[in-house]
């Protein structure tokens, strides 16, 4: 497409060539869709017996109370756990330390 010559509008030189001006053959329409199948719904199904029931399940028996708490004896627990763990924790970081301290000494020495 050339650069218009005469007076016009900004968009005229970006507007598409008209249908008619040749190009490109116009596609075939699209295939129409299949139909779509009809759903006949559910098959038919047989009543039960006139004297069927559904199977019977026992009750079970109610959960049984649970024992008491002792605040006190839970923080004594929760405290000696706590000394526990500090305990090995500082013993780990005693032998990393030490290991560490093992292996520089051997690149300086």
């Amino acid at each position: 497409m050339s650069a218009p010559t005469g007076p016009s509008d900004d968009d005229a030189y970006w507007r598409r060539p008209d249908d008619d001006a040749g190009g490109l053959p116009t596609p075939p329409p699209a295939p129409e869709p299949p139909a779509k199948p009809v759903y006949p719904g559910p098959p038919p199904s047989t009543p039960p017996p006139s004297g069927w029931r559904p199977p019977f399940v026992a009750e079970p028996v109610p959960p049984r109370s649970l024992p008491p708490q002792d605040p006190a004896v839970i923080d004594d627990a929760e405290r000696s756990a706590r000394t526990v763990t500090y305990g090995i924790g500082m013993v780990a970081a005693a032998l990393m330390l030490v290991t560490v301290c093992l292996l520089c000494s051997r690149l300086l020495f």
